[in-house]
Formats: structure tokens, sequence, C-alpha cells
């Protein structure tokens, strides 16, 4: 790469990294949490405020069930918390719930938790990026009315910081979350004391509002239906807790032990405040519409169009805090600045399942390694673009993008769940000991019942949103699994094929004879040098073969092979057409017809120049020649280069760029030296 390209690769994403540098990247449980925690503890931002919008279906009366909605995803978020925290210890290789599907309930059911994976970790960006330019767009209007644009750029910024690296970006990040993770409890904590001891009237600025419903009086199953269909909102609070168990090898030792203490900090952390908020907001009488243009109601009239809905939890903070003040700006800046954090999750999930699968010959090789900084750059730079179309085609709607979403997750919960009872009682079958056949007993009960719950979960999901978008999410799965399997045959049927036979076949059988051309458009330096090398390889027939479309430069030809007496013979092939490709293919082949078992080598002369724009200008008809000649069985190919004047300057450039030094690399010392162990043993 010239040095132009490679001091702004450097500056946007650091200097390389040596592999053996793999162990610094791992991280430490307070840096862990924010990286794989943030989407569960930030979506406390948009879940309460998603519950409260269904229930407006059947206005401000229904209102009253969102406790118990609450405590219903409450009992849920400590069944999958419990329930991975089990996984954690059983698959700590990293593979979570892909590996436990694959291995326990076979391929197919793998690749089903791999498509569902992938979805959601694509609209985990998408929803996190949206509703962080939403809650931001409520103090800054610029953002909001180029919501898509800001999304894009915030995207585009996200996905520069996770190519520096795991590690790099975790200490990013952890500020901001810890930052908002402290907020919403300063906020419970000060509503809380406000309304139970001072005994304050708080008030949303929503407050005044009427909702206009558009079903009322809902009762019987149309009422159970809208229930269910706000508790499958709520759960979005759920999303992103499978990226822990999927991250275990980025982790500390002993990874499993760190893995489900992180699991059970966050999971302790996010219903607290999903909780906290859902309370505040019934305190403080928020009010939320789906259609707020039309159903909310400010004296007997609509609000109108130009009203701009804020979340549930800025509502509650001017509420609680009052409107402007330092606490609620704060508290604003740090929630829309962790929902942009919050994607982090999915880039790193996305990304190392995408290495997993590739490994398994699921998906391109290419996402199987890593990049400059240690990072799998091509998995990030995947999810990044399969994000922005999602946030374009959706215009950063996180309404209309949130009822794609959670559908692949409890997909790969109800799964995982399922494999994880299986994986018991395998070993149950095989394992004496008393006090660890009670340890899996008790494991294989609590993996049990998370997969009835998220599986029961699962049916609500699909039911209560498959008209509202969910079908997009089931699409996306569908067109993932059948292009992993058909990546996967190709791989297959392409190991088939190539592998090597155990005794002899055509493939190891040395040829009659080897016939080698040596192509000729006149007689200059590449072409003599190319009849050298020819002769050198001591082929059973040397002859130059030469397509004469100017009668001209054809006698021209053979009058100066003549002179010079080249004591190869000089074959001269017509077209009429002015073809040069087709008539040397046509001439291949029927050398090949007549001897079968002939191996035929042809030597292409090309001149290699220093100048990318030089390329433009040389080589064309070579290049064309050499893509036919690739799917003529027996033919070898052997380009003979000569360097023109200006490949002399280029490598002169190269030798230059060695000696260059990035900035700070002086003061740092040579990348390949060993760095001193401490006397804690820290590296």
């Amino acid at each position: 790469m010239s040095k132009l390209t490679d001091v702004p690769k450097r500056i946007l994403i650091g200097r390389a990294l040596r592999s053996d540098r793999l162990g610094e990247t791992l991280l430490p449980k307070r840096i862990a949490l924010p990286v794989f925690a943030s989407d569960p503890l930030s979506s406390v931002a948009y879940a309460p405020g998603e519950v409260l919008l269904v229930l407006s279906i059947a206005g401000v009366s229904a209102y009253h069930f969102s406790p118990w909605i609450a405590v219903a995803v409450v009992v849920l978020m400590f069944t999958v918390v419990a329930s991975y925290r089990q996984n954690v210890h059983a698959y700590p290789s990293g593979g979570g719930d892909y590996e436990v599907a694959n291995t326990n309930l076979g391929p197919k059911a793998g690749l089903t938790v791999a498509s569902a994976l992938l979805v959601d970790y694509v609209l985990t960006v998408a929803v996190s990026i949206s509703s962080g330019v939403e809650n931001l767009g409520s103090a800054i209007h610029f953002v909001v009315e180029n919501k898509v644009m800001c999304a894009i750029g915030i995207i585009v910024l996200l996905t520069l910081m996770n190519l520096r690296g795991v590690r790099e970006s975790g200490k990013l990040f952890a500020i901001p979350t810890y930052v908002f993770v402290a907020g919403v409890f300063i906020m419970i904590a000060w509503g809380a004391y406000r309304g139970i001891v001072m005994g304050d009237t708080m008030h949303a600025p929503t407050s005044d509002f009427e909702i206009k419903p558009e079903h009322q009086g809902l009762a019987g199953f149309a009422l159970v239906f809208l229930l269910l269909r706000a508790f499958s909102s709520g759960c979005a609070a759920l999303t992103g807790v499978e990226a822990i168990s999927n991250g275990v090898p980025a982790f500390r030792k002993p990874k499993s032990k760190n893995a489900a203490t992180t699991l059970a900090l966050m999971g302790g952390l996010a219903v607290t405040m999903f909780c906290g908020i859902i309370g505040l907001a019934m305190a403080t009488d928020v009010k939320m519409a789906e259609n707020p243009a039309k159903d909310l109601l400010h004296n007997g009239v609509a609000v109108g169009s130009e009203y701009v809905q804020d979340p549930v939890i800025s509502q509650v903070a001017a509420a609680v805090f009052g409107d402007g003040t330092f606490f609620f700006v704060l508290l604003a800046a740090a929630t829309a600045l962790v929902l942009f954090l919050a994607a982090n999750t999915a880039y790193n999930g996305f990304p190392l399942l995408g290495s997993i699968l590739a490994q398994d010959r699921y998906l391109p090789r290419q996402l199987h390694t890593r990049g400059d900084r240690l990072a799998f750059s091509n998995g990030i730079v995947l999810l990044a673009g399969a994000a922005i179309l999602l946030v374009w085609i959706y215009d950063a709607d996180s309404t209309r993008l949130i009822q794609l979403y959670i559908v692949g997750v409890f997909v790969s919960f109800t799964l995982s769940q399922i494999g994880m009872v299986r994986h018991w009682n395998r070993h149950l079958r095989t394992e004496r000991d008393p006090a660890a056949r009670r340890r899996m007993i008790r494991s294989r009960a609590i993996n049990t019942f998370g997969a009835f719950f998220t599986g029961l979960v699962l049916v609500v999901v699909l039911a209560t949103k498959f008209t509202h978008g969910a079908w997009v999410a089931l699409l996306g799965m569908v067109i993932f699994y059948g292009t992993m399997s058909a990546i996967r045959k190709h791989y297959d049927r392409v190991s088939e094929e190539i592998a090597a036979d155990e005794g002899p076949s055509d493939d190891s059988v040395r040829p009659s004879r080897v016939h080698s051309i040596v192509l000729v458009s006149k007689v200059h330096k590449p072409t003599l040098r190319a009849l050298a090398f020819a002769k050198l390889t001591r082929s059973d027939r040397l002859e130059a073969l030469s397509v004469s479309v100017d009668p001209a430069e054809t006698k021209a030809l053979k009058d100066e092979w003549e002179r010079r007496g080249i004591n190869v013979p000089l074959k001269i092939i017509d077209s009429p057409y002015r073809e040069i490709t087709r008539p040397i293919i046509d001439y291949v082949k029927g050398l090949r017809r007549e001897s079968p078992r002939d191996a035929i080598s042809i030597y292409i002369p090309e001149y290699v120049v220093g100048h990318w724009y030089e390329h433009f200008l040389h080589n064309q008809s070579a290049l064309r020649l050499k893509g036919r000649l690739l799917f003529t069985p027996g033919v070898m190919v052997t380009s003979v280069p000569y360097q023109l004047q200006s490949s002399e300057l280029a490598k002169e450039r190269a030798k230059k760029r060695q000696e260059w030094n990035a900035p700070g690399a002086v003061r740092r010392g040579p990348v390949d030296r060993v760095r001193p162990k401490e006397p804690n043993g820290k590296r």
C-alpha cells in the first residue's frame, strides 16, 4: 500500500498489531460490561416507551397493566440470564447459541440460530442508532430533521472505532455507559425520594395530554392480545443478552467465570432500570401514542404533525430533574450516546460469529481473518453496510424498525436452551459423581424452564408482530439460511473435487510431452526474454505463435524473425475478423484434441509498469487471453515479466516507504521488540 493511503489508515485505525499481541486485547469485567452489555442496558431507554405505545391503543386506562408487564419482562430476563450462565460454563469457546444448537441439535438447527443472530445483530445497530438519533433530536432539532444522514454518519464513525480493536473501543465506550447507568439510578432514587419522602407531585411534559384510543373498551381476547403485544415489545430489553456467551473468548481468564459474573451484573442493572423507568412513567403521568399527531390531544385538540414525541426516559427526566437542568441535559446526552454505543454489542457479536461460520465454511473465508488491529475487519464492514441499508430504507424510524426486532433473539434463545437440555441429558448418561450429577440436574432444570419460557415468548412475538414487520426479519433469516447453505455446498463440492486421490490419478501422472508456445506480437526485448525462458524449460516442442490482423505487420514480423535467425519455429494464424483471443483458444483446443495426454505451456510476455494508470494502457489482451485459458484443461499459463523504467521508479518509492517511520514509531521503538514484563507479571 502506498504511503499516500497508509498514513490516513494509520491515523483512523492505528498502527498494525502483531498476532502475538492478541492476548493484550482481552477484556477485564469492567470493560467487558459496556462492550458486551451496552445493548440490553441501553434498551431501557426505549423498551418502556414501546410498552406504553402499544397500551395506548386502548387509551390511558390500559396503562395500569404496565407494572404487570414489567414483572413478566423481569421474570423473563432473570430466566434468560440464569440459562446463559449455564451456556458460558459449558461452551466457553465463543460459539454461543450457534455452537450449542449445532453440537446438540444438528447443523440445520445451528444454521437457523446463526441466521437469526446475524439478522438480529444488523437490527441491533439500526435500532440503537435510530433511537439514539431520536433522543438526541429532542434537544437538537437539526439532528431529527436530518436523522437519516446523521444515523449513517454515526454508523460510519462507530465502524472506524471498532476497526481500531475491541479493547481500545471498549475503553471509549465504558465512560458513557457508566454515566448513563449512574444517571438512570440517580433519577430513580431522586424521583422516589421526591415522591415518597418529600411528597412532591411530579408531572411529565405530556401529563396534561389526553390519548384518543383507537379501540376503546377492549375486553376478552382482544385485551389479552393487546397485553401480549405490549409484553413482546417490552421484551426488546432482552436484546443483546446472548452477546456475552458469544464473546467469552474476549474475556480475561478465568473466562467462563468472568462472563457469568458480567451476565449477572448486566441482568440486575437492566431490570432495575427498566422497572424504575416504568414506575416513574406511571407516577409522572407520561402519555405516549403510536400516532401522536392524531391520537394525542391537548385541550381537546390534536397536537398535529409538528409535534415531536419525546422518549419516555426524556419525559421522566424532565419531570424528576426539571426540563433543561444540568442532570436532565447530562442524562439526555448520556442516553443518546449510550444508544449509539449500544450497537457495539453487535459490532463484537456479528464479526465473531461470522468468523466462526467462515471457519465452518458457511460464509466466505475472508470473514475468518483478523485485520491490522486484530479485529475481524471484514465482518465489521459487512455489518455496517447492512445496517446503513436498513436505516436508509426505514428512514431511521426506530418505531418501524423495532417491529422487525427480537424475533431472531428468541429463535436463538429457544433453540439454544433446547440444545442445552440435550447437552445435560447426554452428560448425565455417563456421569457417576453424585455432586456433579446434582449440578447438572440443577442446570438442566434451569435450561428446561428457559426453553419453555422463551419458546412461549417466541410464539407470542410471532403472533403479535408478524403483520407489523416481523415477517421482514423472518425473510432475512430465510435469505441468510439459504445463502449460507449454498456457500457450504460450494465449499464442500470444491473440497471433494480437489481432494488428492490415494492412488495414481490423471493429475499425478506425468504428461507424455510438453508443448510450449510463446505468444509473439513483434520482436522486442519482452519477446526475446520469453523465448529465452521457454528454451530453458526444455520442452518437447517449442514454437512461437502470432495472430495476423494486419498483413504488413505480419510480413515485418516474419522478415525480422528470419533476419535475426531465431531458431524457434514461428506459426502465424490468420484472423480475418481481427480477433486475437479466439484464434489462439481455437488453436490450443485443437492441439488438445490431437494429443489429450500432452501438456501445453503458454508463455505470455507482459510489461511491469509503475503507475496505476499505465495498467489501462498495457497487458489488456494478455489479461483477456489468460482469463479464457484458465477454463481450458491441460493448459498452463506463464507470465514472463519485463520491467519498464516506470517500475524501477516504483521500486525506489517502495524502498523509501520501507525506510519511512510512522508518527510515534521512533518513540515506541521497533514493533518486533518483545515488551519486557513488569514485576507484577503484567505486560
